[in-house]
């Protein structure tokens, strides 16, 4: 019988140390109620009242108060960059128009692989990297308005 989990602490936060660990995609990471398979070959029964965005480092609380850290799984990305600032805001607009998940960070912009948008970042003077890392977009404006923050303070 899975381990059921309804409280989420944010990285940082006071807790017993974690005795397993799931590792999750940005997708996998935004969930309200789901069966998580950990590291240790366990399962655990996610069962929030609201939708939520896992961060990596949160801990799952168990009914038993085990916790069971989020560990942000490395995805296969482009790195983009750019000529100079300017061209790194004119990609990141092209991006942005196109609604696609970034992670922005300065000096790079980190996407899901899409053959169709690198073509087109690299006829707009992008250089283009394919990588493997962990993936944290920037939440969109209506998340961050109406949908779970990500300092939990609702639960």
């Amino acid at each position: 019988m899975p381990h059921r989990s309804t409280e989420i602490l944010p990285k940082g936060a006071e807790h017993r140390p974690a005795v397993d660990v799931v590792i999750l995609t940005h997708d996998q990471r935004h969930l309200r109620r789901k069966l998580l398979h950990t590291k240790g070959d366990d399962v655990v029964m996610l069962d929030l009242r609201e939708p939520v965005q896992l961060g990596h480092g949160d801990l799952l609380v168990t009914e038993s108060g085990d916790c069971i850290e989020v560990v942000a799984a490395p995805e296969e990305l482009y790195e983009i960059r750019s000529r100079d600032t300017l061209h790194l805001t004119e990609l990141a607009w092209h991006l942005g128009n196109r609604h696609l998940t970034a992670q922005l960070e300065e000096g790079r912009i980190l996407i899901l692989r899409d053959h169709v948008i690198r073509d087109m970042l690299a006829g707009l003077g992008a250089t283009i990297t394919e990588v493997c890392e962990p993936f944290h977009p920037v939440r969109g404006a209506y998340h961050a308005a109406g949908g779970h923050g990500h300092g939990h303070d609702h639960h």
